[in-house]
């Protein structure tokens, strides 16, 4: 029989304890289970009441609280795409002109068509942050994968255009990085094992 057991969540008492170097182990078990159902749904009424605190608790602090428990997740795990995820979403309201200017951009360049096989059309920032902040706020309606392959077309879009503009060499290869992770994380989960 296994050690692991289901950690209190959330609610203000986890997220104290975190701030007292709470077990590593069990921060990733909460962020995990959030995550899972957020995507995947809740099975029964107690998940049901767990998701609504989660989304009462994102509206009141915001949805950095949250995401923080996916910060320390691998790409390959559902926490971790949904941290790179959240992390597109803030990139994009942070800096909406420059995203927006980078994106234009990168459509005029990207060959589409290749950026992402099956993405004929990869979402504007706006309709990122849509897609993002469904999923975040536990409505999730569409196919997962997809969702994913379209944020990573958005990124490599994105990559695209600030590699004629102002940003960096290492800005490029950071969102490049977070497209392809993006993407493997889609082909994860298509073959159902985005755990």
């Amino acid at each position: 029989m296994s050690d692991f057991h289901r950690p209190s969540l959330p609610g203000q008492g986890l997220f104290e304890a975190l701030a007292h170097d709470t077990d590593p182990a069990e921060v990733a078990a909460a962020g995990h289970r959030i995550a899972h159902l957020l995507v995947r749904g809740p099975i029964d009424r107690d998940d049901r009441d767990l998701v609504d605190r989660v989304l009462h608790l994102s509206d009141a602090e915001g949805l950095g609280v949250i995401a923080e428990l996916w910060s320390h997740a691998p790409p390959d795990t559902l926490s971790g795409a949904l941290w790179r995820l959240y992390l597109l979403r803030q990139w994009v309201h942070a800096d909406p002109v420059r995203v927006s200017r980078a994106f234009e951009e990168g459509r005029a360049r990207a060959q589409v068509a290749r950026v992402v096989a099956g993405v004929a059309d990869p979402p504007g920032p706006d309709q990122l942050r849509a897609m993002v902040d469904e999923v975040l706020r536990g409505i999730a309606t569409g196919d997962f994968a997809d969702l994913l392959f379209r944020a990573s077309a958005f990124a490599r879009v994105v990559a695209a255009g600030h590699a004629t503009g102002e940003a960096s060499h290492d800005e490029v290869s950071r969102m490049l990085a977070t497209a392809e992770q993006l993407e493997a994380a889609g082909h994860l989960e298509l073959a159902g094992r985005l755990g």
